[in-house]
């Protein structure tokens, strides 16, 4: 148990750790965050299921001031773990997501706003003296510090949650694990929900009516329709170049068009003058 809880622990510290070294890498989304643990932990397949279900689930998951939306990776990572060496069904795999994700999202928060907070006066003496070498230290240090120990919250935690919850599992009724298991299969619809509201606008609606269309009754697959997706975004590209080329050249049309008349009638003025 303590090799698959390391294994967890090193997959959030590779994909949380490593995502803002070279920018934004996307490595923590769900998606990625799920084949990684499942990768090392020798089932891929597993992982890119589960990760591809808590990336619909935590799509429109976003922190706004003191909201506190539930973290992802860590989330990720434990139900992975916990769907591969258990025998817990994918379904309420991906329902404990949810609880282990907002417990996580609050170590974070006491993590920024308290305890690195005792950094902050070293890095400021530092960057008074120009001292830049221990700039350089603490910025890493705190960095590695950082992500061990939101690493560290997902060893523990399938190291010492790994068996309470299969014995929880074990005890629960057949009626109750059902009722998880259609709960897990609701929240990608509410993750896309969450991004829909943030996204929705009156002029989009009518593709998301015709996303509906294709799914609902044509029984298209999801492939299918982000291909055409991508079709319209083509041509709507190409169409609104073309307008915004028209208008250019309109524009240069006009400009030029004044600057003919502007000479002319200087031209006129001087001639009068003169006469």
């Amino acid at each position: 148990m303590i090799r698959e809880a390391l294994l967890a622990a090193i997959s959030v510290f590779i994909c949380y750790g490593g995502n803002y070294i070279i920018g934004q890498g996307m490595l923590e989304r769900p998606i990625v965050v799920g084949a990684v643990t499942g990768l090392l932990l020798g089932d891929l397949k597993t992982g890119v299921l589960m990760g591809a279900a808590l990336e619909a689930v935590f799509m429109g998951n976003v922190n706004i001031g003191g909201v506190i939306s539930a973290e992802p990776v860590t989330a990720t990572a434990m139900a992975t773990t916990f769907a591969i060496i258990s025998t817990i069904n994918q379904e309420a795999a991906i329902t404990l997501a949810i609880p282990i994700g907002m417990l996580t999202a609050f170590v974070v928060m006491f993590l920024k706003n308290v305890f690195f907070n005792v950094f902050a006066p070293p890095l400021d003496q530092a960057a008074a003296a120009n001292n830049q070498r221990k700039i350089v230290f603490l910025h890493w240090f705190t960095w590695f510090l950082y992500y061990l120990i939101i690493s560290l919250v997902s060893f523990f935690g399938i190291l010492a949650g790994s068996a309470p919850v299969q014995a929880l599992v074990d005890t629960i009724p057949q009626n109750l694990m059902n009722g998880l298991s259609a709960a897990g299969g609701l929240l990608p619809a509410v993750g896309f929900a969450m991004l829909m509201k943030m996204l929705w606008d009156n002029k989009l609606a009518v593709f998301y009516i015709l996303g509906f269309v294709l799914t609902a009754y044509l029984e298209m697959p999801a492939v299918a329709v982000a291909a055409i997706g991508i079709v319209i975004c083509v041509a709507s590209a190409l169409r609104d170049k073309e307008v915004i080329d028209l208008a250019k050249n309109k524009t240069a049309a006009r400009i030029t068009t004044e600057g003919e008349f502007s000479e002319s009638d200087s031209e006129e003025e001087e001639e009068d003058f003169f006469s």
